[in-house]
C-alpha cells in the first residue's frame, strides 16, 4: 500500500448519508485539534495500544529521514485511552489529508467513562503501509525521534506535547512515557 492514503480513505466508509460520526484520538489528535468539533469526550478502545512504530515522511520528518510517530497496535486484553470527537462527515476531508501517510480509517467501538458506548472511527497505519517503521528498542527509538524534523517541526516536540496531554487527562501509557524519559536523558 502508498503511503499516501487519501484516496483509500474516501473509498473505505461512506460518510455521505451521515450527519455526524464519532472519531478516536490517542496521539496529535489529543492536543493538536485543528477541526471542528460538536462534542469532546474521554473514551477509550479495547485491544489497542500505543506505539511508535509509525514512520514519518510527510510532518514528523522527511522522505530521507524520517520521524517516528504513533499508530494504534493490536493487543488483546489491552485498553488505549483517548479522546472521542463528535464530529460531521465533512471533517473527514481534513482529517484524511492530515493522516495520510499509511493511516487507514477504522471502525471501533469507542467506550466513554459513564459506560455509554458508541460506533467510531480512528486511524491505524499497520506493517503493511510504504512509512511503517516497526518495532525498535525505546532506545532506538528515541534516538531516531531526537534526530528528526520535519514539515511540522521537531518530533521531539510532538512526543513531548503528547505525553503532558496524557497527563493533562490523566492516562497513563508506559510506552509513550519510556520514551519522553529516553529524549529528557539525553
Amino acid at each position: 500500500m502508498s503511503a499516501n492514503t487519501i484516496a483509500d480513505n474516501r473509498h473505505r466508509h461512506n460518510l455521505e448519508a451521515m450527519t455526524e460520526i464519532w472519531l478516536f484520538g490517542y496521539g496529535s489528535l489529543l492536543y493538536k485539534i485543528d477541526f471542528p468539533v460538536l462534542e469532546q469526550r474521554k473514551a477509550s478502545v479495547r485491544h489497542w495500544v500505543r506505539r511508535f512504530w509509525q514512520g514519518s515522511h510527510d510532518h514528523r520528518g522527511t522522505p530521507d529521514a524520517p520521524g517516528r510517530v504513533l499508530t494504534l497496535v493490536e493487543e488483546q486484553g489491552s485498553l488505549c485511552q483517548g479522546l472521542a470527537f463528535r464530529v460531521e462527515p465533512g471533517v473527514f476531508e481534513h482529517l484524511d489529508h492530515r493522516e495520510k501517510n499509511g493511516y487507514l480509517r477504522h471502525c471501533a467501538t469507542l467506550l466513554f467513562a459513564d459506560g455509554e458506548q458508541t460506533e467510531g472511527l480512528l486511524y491505524v497505519a499497520d506493517e503493511n503501509n510504504a512509512a511503517w517503521a516497526g518495532p525498535a528498542s525505546i532506545t532506538r527509538i528515541a534516538r531516531q525521534i531526537k534526530a528528526s524534523v520535519g514539515p511540522s517541526g521537531r518530533n521531539e516536540d510532538y512526543v513531548l506535547k503528547l505525553a503532558d496531554a496524557l497527563r493533562a487527562f490523566d492516562y497513563e501509557d508506559e510506552h509513550v512515557f519510556s520514551i519522553e524519559r529516553a529524549l529528557l536523558s539525553e
